[in-house]
């Protein structure tokens, strides 16, 4: 990967690229930094407080945003909502092309139609960043603390100016996930790498001296007298697990199964066409992080609501402390629902039928079986089995952490999903250099 990125950076053309990327993430990181009007540093940070050594992992949705923004969230910067909204409006989008006949037609009409959705998923982001930015604003002026009392995180409490600051604090965060997704975009047309993936990874990247400095923690209250000798063993476990997911998440990346497929020879005027053999590639994770991201949200309800509940019953507060992350509940529903989400998102992403069909008209075929329904019959079960085998492995890289966490009691401070989008956007980004230094000929690409 070093090899690549000092190949590319010998092209003027790749140079600029690389540079440019270099700068939008320069400037979402300064964004990151810029706090919102109005609102209280100190307030906010009793709402979102520091780890300490022990302190079980939160999985409400607001960490999970946190996440995402690079710690962005919990300070209520420029860039808090990042892009999530756009990931929510592009997946809510390809779940509505599959649901409405319209659409499904508009994603079949080529660039043109593919114009269209974007500029339909654009709206989208806004409308739902700005739904997002009114349930924070909400959050956070009806705020308490762990002990019950409230804590004055918006400035103005009452009056013209609680109206006057609420409609700034909702705008800017609004504006400032539309400036992501136009930065995003940037990168699409200027930069190397898909646009938005590129900031998830810069955002993640950024807490790496956080996870450092929480394993160092650990490390350390096993060097104090009268500390856990156990951490001393168990951090740099902890590494290793944290490379080995990195090597499983490669192998899981590249791993894929082939369909043999044969065309047969038509003859055109005076040129023959077709008779080759190739496949049909069809990747074991085929539908990358979103069932992981898809059960993390669900399974953050709970814990989301919690927040906004005083002094819960006996039988609620039992409710929640069963979806927390060490109770094995959570981590039973959290394999399951990666499973169930791996083929529903398959189901609708892949049509075996339409496949089929495809190969027909191509005059194409899987060796040992007709055209028409039995091939579809047979493309759907190696889908299946192929999905079951991902989702598994996804499953997996999941719940290690978790196990890991809720096994030793060390918070490592590493989730599933933040590896597979930083290792997944790493193979891209190489992959994508590659392939632009290939068009260009560059005679020292494969030394």
């Amino acid at each position: 990967m070093f090899s690549t990125f000092r190949n590319a950076w010998k092209i003027a053309d790749l140079r600029r690229k690389i540079l440019f990327t270099i700068m939008i993430i320069l400037i979402f990181r300064i964004g990151a930094a810029i706090p919102v009007p109005f609102l209280d540093a100190t307030a906010l940070q009793s709402l979102f407080p520091s780890f300490e050594v022990g302190q079980e992992a939160s999985t409400n949705l607001f960490s999970y945003f946190n996440v995402l923004s690079g710690d962005a969230f919990s300070k209520a910067t420029l860039f808090a909502m990042s892009v999530t909204p756009y990931i929510n409006a592009s997946i809510i989008m390809q779940l509505l092309t599959v649901a409405i006949p319209p659409l499904e037609r508009m994603a079949k009409e080529g660039e043109e139609g593919r114009k269209k959705i974007g500029t339909i998923t654009r709206f989208a982001t806004v409308v739902l960043a700005l739904i997002q930015a009114i349930a924070y604003y909400v959050y956070l002026r009806n705020a308490v603390g762990s002990d019950g009392t409230a804590i004055q995180v918006v400035e103005y409490a009452s009056g013209w100016e609680a109206w006057f600051s609420g409609i700034v604090i909702v705008v800017v965060l609004t504006a400032g996930s539309a400036l992501m997704m136009w930065l995003g975009e940037q990168i699409n047309k200027q930069g190397i790498g898909n646009g938005i993936s590129i900031l998830l990874f810069a955002g993640i990247i950024s807490r790496l001296p956080e996870a450092i400095q929480v394993l160092w923690a650990y490390f350390s209250a096993g060097l104090q007298d009268g500390g856990p000798k156990s951490y001393l063993f168990l951090v740099p476990l902890a590494i290793i697990l944290f490379l080995a997911m990195i090597a499983f998440i490669v192998v899981l990346t590249d791993a894929e199964r082939r369909i043999p497929v044969q065309y047969a020879k038509r003859v055109v005027g005076r040129k023959m066409y077709g008779g080759q053999s190739t496949h049909m590639p069809i990747k074991v994770n085929m539908s990358g992080v979103l069932p992981i991201i898809f059960a993390s949200t669900i399974l953050s309800i709970p814990q989301t609501i919690q927040m906004f509940v005083r002094n819960p019953s006996p039988f609620w507060e039992g409710f929640f402390n069963a979806f927390s992350t060490r109770g094995w509940l959570y981590g039973v529903l959290y394999f399951l629902l990666i499973i169930a989400f791996s083929y529903f998102y398959i189901s609708i992403q892949y049509n075996p039928i339409e496949m089929a069909n495809n190969l027909k008209k191509n005059n194409g075929a899987i060796p040992g079986y007709r055209p028409g329904k039995p091939t579809s019959d047979f493309i759907k079960r190696v889908i299946s089995k192929i999905v079951l085998i991902g989702a598994l492995f996804l499953a997996v890289i999941a719940i290690l952490p978790i196990i890991f966490t809720a096994a030793t009691g060390v918070n490592i401070a590493i989730g599933g999903t933040s590896i597979m989008i930083v290792v997944g956007v790493a193979i891209e980004t190489v992959r994508q250099i590659e392939s632009q230094m290939l068009m260009r000929h560059y005679k020292g690409f494969l030394e």
